[in-house]
């Protein structure tokens, strides 16, 4: 089920910088042809949203998120699995403030209405996805915290 999961949330983010180059790719071609495509940052914008807010997920739970081994490679093995639980335990709380931030962002402007100004995408929504992987980010975290070690 995880790696299923894990499959699914490549697809979804590479579909995402997919949409992102070929809305890109459209707007180019046709400011170069001499009609352009309006609104096309704003719908690339939201692509590139899904794309990363994807991978910050993807990325807590391949741990391939940025180390430094230049300590780690000089300490114990119980030194290295302390280091690791901490680096994961930091993890986690970065996204839990980003999530507090975000969601607090989130809340002050829900009944706003907030729409960009040519497509008209509901940011509100946008908002909550990436809040919503926020969270997986943090809970995938926090499974690594207590679950088996890798």
């Amino acid at each position: 089920m995880i790696a299923r999961t894990y499959r699914l949330a490549i697809w979804l983010g590479g579909l995402a910088l997919l949409a992102a180059a070929m809305i890109d790719t459209v707007s180019v071609t046709g400011r170069n042809l001499g009609s352009g495509f309006h609104g096309s940052i704003e719908l690339i914008q939201a692509a590139v949203l899904v794309a990363g807010a994807i991978a910050l997920a993807i990325a807590v739970g391949s741990r391939t998120y940025a180390r430094v081994h230049l300590l780690t490679e000089r300490v114990s093995d119980s030194g290295k699995l302390w280091m690791e639980r901490a680096a994961i335990v930091l993890v986690a709380l970065f996204f839990l403030f980003i999530l507090a931030g975000s969601t607090w962002i989130a809340a002050d402007l829900w009944s706003g209405q907030e729409l960009s100004e040519v497509m008209g995408v509901p940011w509100r929504w946008m908002r909550l996805f990436a809040n919503l992987c926020f969270v997986a980010a943090i809970l995938i975290a926090l499974r690594q915290l207590w679950g088996p070690r890798r």
